[in-house]
């Protein structure tokens, strides 16, 4: 179970980058028949909210355990 969880947030991770260079070229380029770069960012703010959501239910249900000591 742990294992599969990092394995999903890793993948949200990902699509997180994979949205923010699929902005970057969408306001390089510029093209009015394309998707616009703002529709590629809220995926991207999409994501970490999800990732987030993740991460707190994992943390609630004890599946990840915080380190006790963080220092």
């Amino acid at each position: 179970m742990v294992i599969t969880a990092k394995i999903i947030l890793v993948l949200l991770m990902l699509f997180m980058v994979v949205n923010l260079f699929r902005a970057l070229f969408a306001m390089l380029r510029n093209d009015p028949t394309k998707p616009s770069m703002t529709k590629y960012l809220g995926q991207r703010v999409l994501f970490s909210a999800i990732a987030i959501v993740v991460i707190v239910i994992l943390l609630a249900s004890g599946v990840l355990v915080p380190n006790p000591r963080p220092y």
